[in-house]
């Protein structure tokens, strides 16, 4: 599916950052990065900051370097969806798609939004599949 706007996953924006995370996937979603928008859940900058944590914790990563990477996110063209789903519409998407209460954030906004889902997740992307809102194509 192409499209002007997606929702970005964490599983792809990690890749942008962290080399054992990358993917040509990532880099293409990259290069529409530079000419689409992008929105987020409030999620991506809680989920994105804790893999930065477990490779500085794993010795993957140095402190001045998560910093700069938290630095450059700031200042990517993501737009950052303020506010929280009610829970139980969480709910409703985990237990219908068989995901985890952080994927039905992402799949969440991508419905509102009406939206396809940039992500490498592959329970994700059956998710937007079969809830109609598709998966971002290279």
């Amino acid at each position: 599916m192409v499209a002007s706007s997606f929702v970005l996953d964490n599983s792809v924006l990690c890749g942008w950052f962290l080399a054992n995370q990358a993917s040509e996937y990532g880099d293409a979603v990259a290069r529409q990065l530079s000419q689409h928008d992008a929105h987020a859940p409030w999620l991506l900058q809680l989920e994105f900051t804790n893999v930065l944590r477990t490779a500085i914790r794993r010795g993957n990563l140095a402190i001045t370097a998560a910093r700069e990477i938290v630095d450059q996110v700031a200042l990517l063209p993501i737009r950052i969806d303020p506010s929280p789903p009610p829970p139980a519409a969480l709910l409703s998407l985990a237990l219908r798609f068989n995901l985890t209460s952080y994927d039905a954030a992402y799949l969440e906004l991508a419905l509102r939004l009406q939206l396809p889902i940039a992500t490498r997740d592959g329970d994700l992307e059956e998710a937007a599949w079969a809830a109609g809102v598709g998966v971002l194509a290279r």
